[in-house]
């Protein structure tokens, strides 16, 4: 018998080495992430913001929004997946259903955090808490509306960018003891980095990766010697998609033609090989007709 993915996220955050989790904003990601061997998968807000709306993340999206896409993008790969989960959308109540909802949808975890409405993005300035009371009450009721014993609960804290080191600390603290699984220090400064460990014996932290560059890009090595069994890497696929698509724009408006971009782009078969063209096509050829089952693409 297979294990669950939220087993396997559980063992896996267990491990010796840190969990790399890249950040996908949709399902023909996630079957990238898949296909490059990673082992999980993580839905960052920001992305889904960006490409659903074309907004950043000041908190614009729906807790139906934000667990359609994860539910969209669990259904695509077997790999876990860890999912932003915002401020919970709301009190305890509505963060009870945003869990059952995204347990429901396939997501292995979620990460909440302790921001007012409306949140923001943890690497923009701006942001304004919640009391560490009310988010204790958050962290035990996503604890309490999880079904599934191994679907992980990760508790974010913002304290450190406004507040200091012992502020974001004690909060910390504080939703460890109210039932977390795992700790998220947003945004820590390198000089923060030493200290987050030793303070949190035993229980799993997470490292986010972010690209604003507030917190340093370093190995997984590097990691996992500061003490983090978790890192996350929310928007590099996204921003080199772009920054692609920004290119091949740039020479098609300029040519007139898209030649000299061809060779240099997955190729036709390679894209549908990824969105699982095979599998339709057994499909096909299951159900279908030989005429609807070719296997030329």
């Amino acid at each position: 018998m297979s294990l669950t993915r939220t087993r396997r996220l559980r063992q896996a955050l267990a491990g010796e080495r840190a969990l790399m989790a890249p950040g996908v904003v949709d399902a023909m990601y996630a079957r990238l992430v898949a296909e490059a061997g990673f082992e999980a998968m993580y839905m960052t807000g920001a992305g889904t913001s960006a490409t659903r709306l074309g907004y950043p993340d000041v908190g614009l999206l729906t807790m139906t929004e934000m667990v359609d896409n994860a539910t969209r993008i669990a259904d695509a790969s077997d790999l876990p997946l860890i999912a932003d989960a915002d401020n919970g959308f709301g009190g305890p109540l509505n963060v009870r259903r945003a869990i059952q909802l995204y347990e429901r949808g396939g997501v292995a975890a979620v990460h909440l955090e302790d921001q007012v409405l409306p949140k923001r993005c943890g690497h923009l300035s701006g942001k304004q808490l919640i009391s560490a009371e009310d988010m204790v009450a958050k962290v035990k009721a996503a604890v309490d509306a999880r079904v599934d014993p191994d679907f992980v609960v990760i508790a974010r804290t913002d304290a450190l960018a406004l507040h200091g080191r012992n502020a974001a600390f004690d909060r910390a603290e504080m939703y460890r003891e109210a039932g977390a699984d795992v700790i998220f220090i947003e945004s820590p400064l390198p000089d923060d980095l030493p200290h987050i460990a030793p303070r949190f014996p035993g229980i799993p932290l997470l490292y986010n990766m972010a690209t604003s560059g507030k917190t340093p890009f370093l190995t997984r090595s590097e990691i996992e010697a500061l003490g983090f069994k978790l890192i996350i890497y929310p928007n590099w696929l996204l921003l080199s998609a772009c920054e692609a698509a920004r290119k091949t724009l740039e020479v098609l408006k300029r040519e007139e033609t898209i030649a000299s971009v061809a060779p240099h782009v997955m190729s036709f078969k390679q894209f549908f090989d990824t969105a699982r063209m095979a599998e339709v096509q057994e499909l096909e050829a299951r159900y279908g007709t030989p005429e609807n089952s070719r296997t030329d693409y």
